[in-house]
């Protein structure tokens, strides 16, 4: 195996196959692990839905009518049958208690955090806080108390989101994805040149992973 394989991986706050494949990836990442491989993780920034506003008046429901064009009862039943998925993956969906917001200073916020080493921490927080714990995560303050949360500085966090810092890094993701060809996240970069699409089962994952090492 090579000494260490690059996985950067596009994803939203927002979308609810992220946080289960970050589950499923978490998983073929254990499992390459003890067969000695070691994992080299960067997160990127993709917008599923750029217009939404930060205080979306409404449900999920009412935001995937508009957004999707279907049917609430049809939304309704997509959103039962994907809690049901997530507890799968040990997740506990809340669609009630979920608040539909603007991700982008989210996202900017994982590039603050990123950039104190705290990456990964900082989106598992948002992910169960948007999915799990009915948080805004569209706002400032909510943001920050959120990266407070896993220890990192409060007004270091609302400094970086106020004066948007880390908003180029942002769109420099969104435009890599746009080169890369994604339209659709979660997706795998492994190595800069395997790409794995969608919350794929673990084994597929890990034998990505595994072929990147062998150099494959």
């Amino acid at each position: 195996m090579s000494e260490t394989v690059k996985v950067d991986i596009w994803s939203d706050i927002a979308c609810p196959w992220c946080f289960i494949g970050k589950r499923r990836f978490e998983t073929a990442a254990a499992e390459f692990a003890a067969s000695g491989g070691t994992l080299e993780v960067e997160l990127h920034s993709f917008e599923l839905a750029p217009d939404t506003p930060v205080d979306f008046d409404g449900s999920e429901v009412d935001f995937l009518v508009t957004h999707k064009g279907m049917g609430a009862a049809q939304v309704e039943q997509m959103l039962d049958q994907m809690s049901r998925l997530a507890t799968t993956e040990g997740l506990a969906y809340d669609f009630d208690a979920l608040q539909h917001t603007n991700t982008v200073k989210a996202h900017e916020l994982l590039h603050f955090a990123k950039a104190k080493g705290r990456q990964l921490e900082m989106s598992e927080r948002l992910f169960r806080a948007y999915f799990e714990e009915g948080r805004h995560v569209g706002r400032i303050d909510d943001l920050a108390d959120l990266a407070a949360e896993i220890g990192l500085d409060r007004d270091e966090a609302v400094a970086a989101l106020t004066s948007g810092e880390f908003l180029p890094a942002v769109d420099a993701d969104k435009a890599q994805a746009v080169a890369y060809g994604i339209t659709g996240v979660p997706f795998f970069v492994i190595d800069g040149r395997l790409g794995v699409s969608g919350a794929q089962d673990p084994s597929v994952l890990v034998e990505v992973l595994q072929k990147a090492a062998a150099g494959e």
